[in-house]
């Protein structure tokens, strides 16, 4: 990480914004005026506030990460991708546990959404949750191996079926990059800065440690969202990668 610049680094955080409104969330966006930093819109924010604030982010320049993780049949699918291409984000997530044939219809609607000259979304495949434990991952989701084996067969399905990346945790990012190559991107959750509480994540890093695995996004919420000075938590986090 020693080569990059302060901009390359604060490029590859995404901060999520996980709250409940857009009021809520300009709230936070006022806070980080300047800093040049993904935003990653989950499903909370975007079932409350729609494709309109989106739109308003990118008319603003932001770049954004939809994390809607689409999972449903592939025409479904294909439609979905069709209609947040057309808004133009930069990054969005299908579910890799939705088969080969879904996640190519996914890029067949990008094919279909994407405007003349505009920039191809990065597309990705969620893996396994952060929260998936060894126990659930076995005995609730009901299949046998390693977070990671199922980790690693569901990023070999995602580049066979022509994603650009996947999702996953720190701790299978060498892995992921072993098997399917270190163009095959990676974003990951679970980051939290040392001290953090972990909240409901099971399988985490710094951001530091995420970065020396290779990893090329990270997405941080709450350890961010959720401190008293949000920018300076973020310029903090910045200053341990740097």
């Amino acid at each position: 990480m020693s080569t990059l610049t302060r901009n390359d680094v604060t490029g590859r955080i995404m901060v999520a914004l996980d709250y409940a409104n857009a009021e809520s969330a300009e709230g936070l966006l006022k806070q980080l005026e300047g800093i040049p930093c993904y935003v990653k819109v989950g499903m909370q924010l975007f079932y409350a506030a729609g494709p309109t604030f989106v739109a308003s982010l990118k008319d603003r320049g932001y770049k954004v990460f939809l994390d809607v993780k689409m999972h449903d049949i592939p025409n479904t699918v294909k439609g979905g991708a069709e209609s947040v291409t057309r808004l133009g984000v930069d990054v969005f997530n299908v579910h890799a546990a939705g088969g080969k044939y879904m996640m190519e219809a996914a890029l067949e609607g990008v094919d279909k959404g994407l405007a003349l000259g505009a920039a191809r979304p990065i597309v990705i495949g969620v893996t396994q949750l952060t929260s998936t434990s060894q126990q659930v991952l076995n005995d609730e989701i009901g299949l046998a191996g390693t977070t990671e084996q199922a980790v690693i067969r569901y990023a070999r399905l995602a580049h066979a079926a022509g994603l650009n990346g996947v999702v996953a945790s720190p701790l299978e990012v060498t892995a992921i990059k072993a098997a399917c190559g270190d163009g095959f991107v990676t974003v990951t959750p679970g980051i939290r800065p040392a001290g953090a509480d972990i909240g409901d994540q099971s399988r985490i890093m710094t951001p530091a440690e995420a970065f020396a695995q290779g990893t090329d996004y990270v997405v941080i919420g709450r350890p961010i969202t959720g401190a008293a000075d949000p920018r300076a938590a973020i310029e903090a986090i910045i200053d341990s990668i740097v």
